[in-house]
């Protein structure tokens, strides 16, 4: 029983990379808006190197959030536009394991390029190079976090034309965990201390949500493709 649904995973994580890597402009849309934002944010306030340090983690986490929320409204939206996706939940295949693969394409081709372009932009913040390890690190465990969150809010909204505000609504406030222990683990270490704490919380996080958002996420797409 096991090799089917791994091959089932394995089918659908191929096809849901190659549909993203032809879509380049969706793809490179969040590294974009990413880049933007960290590289205007100096000139919106006063460039002194101390200040820059201090708020490098912060630039950087937020660009991060706010680009990942940027690309979750089209997770599923084209897919249950073309009817892809209401064949997906009654194929009979497991549809947790369907979620669990879009969050894994999503999280490798928006998270995984978020935090290899993280040290770039944390650089012209002026942060330590000795401090980017823990920053990576953070994110490395964060952006899979966001993803996952993200997907839930995602599927809830699928039914819904133009759902990306209301994506926005829900998920905000449940970012702001993941969001207060990456920054604390780079100022932690900025300040002499260990990070150890929060990097511990949002392997915590991560692995709770992990285990509980694709049960949800194969919920909400049942509820939106009933809709």
């Amino acid at each position: 029983m096991t090799a089917p649904f791994l091959r089932f995973a394995a089918g659908e994580l191929r096809r849901s990379l190659v549909i993203a890597f032809r879509r380049r402009g969706d793809l490179l849309q969040p590294l974009a808006f990413y880049a933007m934002a960290a590289s205007l944010f100096p000139l919106a306030v006063n460039p002194e190197p101390a200040l820059m340090v201090r708020i490098a983690a912060g630039v950087v986490w937020v660009g991060a959030l706010l680009s990942t929320l940027l690309s979750l409204e089209h997770l599923f939206r084209r897919d249950f536009e073309q009817g892809t996706l209401e064949q997906l939940v009654l194929c009979g295949q497991p549809l947790f394991l369907a979620a669990l693969v879009r969050v894994l394409a999503h999280w490798l081709t928006t998270g995984v390029l978020l935090t290899l372009l993280a040290p770039v932009l944390a650089g012209m913040l002026r942060l330590p190079a000795a401090a980017l390890p823990v920053l990576i690190l953070s994110l490395l465990l964060g952006t899979p976090i966001l993803s996952m969150i993200g997907s839930v809010a995602a599927a809830l909204t699928v039914g819904i034309g133009r759902g990306g505000l209301l994506v926005s609504v829900l998920v905000l406030p449940l970012y702001v965990p993941p969001l207060v222990l990456g920054v604390s683990a780079v100022e932690l270490y900025l300040n002499g201390l260990s990070p150890a704490a929060p990097l511990t919380w949002l392997t915590v996080m991560m692995l709770g949500s992990l285990t509980l958002a694709p049960f949800a996420t194969a919920a909400a797409l049942r509820i939106g493709v009933d809709q």
